[in-house]
């Protein structure tokens, strides 16, 4: 069946809308990681690739700019009679920023750069928050399922620029290109004695916008989907867990097709009625640090080096980077107001502390495995030096040394030199952890102290 236009521009449920918002801080991360990096400044060379996650592009510029024209989620869901399902997706569409100044015959003209007092305004291409509602019940996604196709009209605005006494210096002139797609919806059950369906969510962009000669990426970017994700919402039902799901489900999740994005379990922990699928690979029930003060729209740099960096950009830095945009703008104002007890916070934190000690019960294993067997060390002749163990009886067995060899064989760290395991073992790797970047995954934790 084909949807109307209903289905894209109906508001949702409260109750589901209350479900959605609590995936939709996270959700921010995704839609503008990367959006602008430090110094955020539109001449940074790391700012003049924009946008590396998520990208739709026209069907006729795939092979042109090496990005796609559509995603396509695949997941497991268990939904009760009569569920429905939400939809949103989500995404940026690129606004194309022109700087003009005001010319002596009343007209406008466009320059590279437009000095003001507090700001340097320069040619950028700011991202407009979009988005795409849609609430389907799910009996009607059986078979060919639903097509939602959706369009955003070209749109053009123009600003005046005013100096410090109200006299306009120019203009800002930005312009939206039209943007055409469809969401494809789908949902079939699988054999067995459970009530468990495999949907399929697929955002693509059909804009029938083709490239002129010599057209690159960012030619492109005017008419593309910027950071395309999906939110997935069952007001009855529950998804399972593409990262860990139960034993019997394996098979039908590896059979699972996911393309340019993946989905996990969003939302507060324990609960699996929310999905959010994203071209950045997350753990389910990701979640934004408490501590962190503001979107700094970089999640590979740490939080209390940037804020610290930005703080020591120079004025003319500043200047510049408060006009390249209002959320670089936003960045320099935070580090910069920043109060000291705010930005200790940002030092460190302990995610999670559990008992290691207590009374034992008759038969429990012990702790930690008895330390290998090592020789007495060798008497010091009288006047001279004590000789040297023998390195075949020297213990290697650090304090940070706590699972038993079994745990030790099963453990898997998060990343190359991490000297943290899995959630089935706690042990840490054979360097003392001080010695390089320790991190926590699900619930173990790595102890680090300084020698």
């Amino acid at each position: 069946m084909n949807a109307t236009a209903a289905f894209a521009t109906a508001a949702f449920a409260p109750a589901t809308e209350a479900r959605l918002a609590t995936a939709r801080q996270v959700a921010d991360a995704v839609l503008f990681e990367g959006y602008v990096l430090y110094p955020y400044r539109a001449s940074a060379a790391k700012n003049r690739l924009r946008w590396q996650f998520g990208v739709l592009v026209p069907p006729a510029w795939s092979a042109r700019c090496g990005e796609h024209a559509l995603q396509r989620t695949e997941c497991l869901m268990e939904p009760r009679p009569g569920a429905n399902l939400a939809v949103e997706v989500r995404f940026l569409h690129a606004r194309r920023r022109t700087v003009q100044r005001a010319a002596p015959d009343g007209g406008f003209a466009t320059v590279p750069e437009l000095r003001l007092d507090d700001r340097v305004l320069v040619p950028w291409d700011e991202g407009v928050e979009e988005r795409v509602e849609l609430t389907v019940p799910v009996a009607d996604l059986a078979g060919d399922g639903v097509d939602v196709p959706f369009t955003r009209p070209a749109r053009e605005e123009t600003e005046p620029v005013l100096d410090g006494e109200g006299r306009p210096l120019g203009r800002l002139l930005r312009r939206r290109e039209e943007i055409s797609g469809v969401v494809r919806l789908s949902a079939a059950g699988l054999d067995g004695p459970y009530r468990t369906m495999r949907l399929t969510a697929v955002v693509e962009n059909t804009g029938d916008r083709t490239p002129e000669p010599g057209g690159d990426r960012d030619a492109a970017l005017p008419h593309s989907l910027v950071a395309s994700h999906l939110l997935l919402c069952l007001d009855r039902g529950a998804f399972l867990s593409m990262t860990d799901p139960p034993e019997w489900a394996r098979g039908a999740v590896a059979a699972c097709r996911n393309l340019h994005t993946w989905p996990v379990l969003a939302g507060e922990p324990g609960r699996t009625d929310l999905v959010l699928s994203s071209p950045i690979i997350l753990e389910d029930h990701p979640a934004i640090a408490p501590e962190s003060p503001g979107a700094l729209y970089d999640a590979t740099e740490i939080d209390e080096i940037l804020a610290l960096r930005t703080a020591a950009l120079t004025d003319e830095e500043k200047r510049e980077a408060r006009g390249t945009d209002e959320r670089a703008a936003a960045v320099i104002e935070l580090a910069d107001t920043m109060p000291a007890e705010v930005l200790e916070r940002l030092h460190g934190a302990v995610r999670s502390l559990r008992e290691a000690t207590g009374p034992a019960s008759q038969g429990d294993p012990p702790l930690r495995p008895p330390p290998p067997t090592t020789a007495p060390p060798a008497p010091t002749p009288p006047g001279g030096t004590r000789a040297a163990t023998p390195a075949s009886t020297r213990s290697t067995t650090g304090w940070w040394w706590t699972a038993s060899p079994s745990a030790r064989e099963a453990g898997s760290c998060c990343g190359p030199g991490c000297g943290t395991a899995t959630r089935r073992t706690s042990s840490c790797r054979a360097a003392p952890p001080w010695s390089r970047p320790c991190c926590t995954t699900w619930t173990a934790v790595c102890t680090s102290r300084s020698p």
